[in-house]
């Protein structure tokens, strides 16, 4: 098993790194393994609604900047940056073609536990969360996506990666540059975050958390 204290270590040791080092690269295999964890992660009934695209292009990373108000440094020093995709309605309703291939030819279950898992798929949306809505759809399936995003900066800071997780970006404005430029289709994906990985140039100062006991209760 893992050592419980180079676990905490590694949790200590991430931090938001604002710049990199432009002339350290992240090594192939280092950024499969994180991506792998990303892959790896669980999400609600194990629908995967996601996908990740990994901007290395000097091009394209300019591109982002327009929108991106709260990555120029990092995409301008990253070694690898990653944009984490949530699918929309048409993919992640209920009755979607893709939700029953999924069920079907990924998860590989029969079809009369692909018929009651559906049925159960469709009163959680329907009823228990309320989710026909697209916009809300969307938010619930994003929720998934940030737990892939917490697996990855976790893995990458236990052995030795930066990263810094980033949310400041016009969605709209991006939405368009995912669409005209990265050609992603954006009636299927929407954009929930950004990540930047990659090698601090600074350290930071020691890391702020409250106390144990003021966040956890036990009844």
């Amino acid at each position: 098993m893992i050592d419980k204290k180079q676990i905490i270590q590694a949790f200590e040791y991430r931090h938001a790194c604002k710049i990199f080092d432009v002339n350290k690269k992240i090594s192939e295999e280092d950024i499969n393994f994180i991506l792998q964890t990303a892959r790896l992660s669980p999400s609600s009934f194990g629908f995967e609604p996601w996908h990740f695209l990994v901007v290395q292009s000097p091009e394209l990373r300019s591109k982002l900047k327009e929108s991106a108000w709260g990555a120029t440094a990092k995409l301008d020093t990253a070694s690898h940056f990653v944009i984490g995709l949530t699918m929309k309605a048409p993919l992640m309703k209920y009755n979607s073609s893709y939700i029953h291939d999924f069920m079907l030819n990924k998860q590989q279950l029969p079809e009369n536990v692909v018929e009651q898992k559906g049925k159960m798929y469709e009163a959680f949306q329907k009823s228990d969360f309320d989710l026909l809505d697209d916009r809300k759809l969307f938010d619930w399936a994003a929720k998934q996506c940030y737990i892939a995003l917490g697996n990855m900066m976790t893995s990458a800071a236990m052995i030795g990666i930066d990263s810094c997780p980033i949310e400041g970006f016009n969605q709209e404005i991006s939405n368009k540059i995912l669409k005209e430029d990265l050609g992603i289709d954006t009636r299927l994906y929407g954009i929930s975050y950004m990540v930047a990985f990659g090698y601090r140039v600074n350290e930071p100062r020691p890391k702020t958390r409250r106390p144990i006991n003021e966040i956890i209760t036990y009844k």
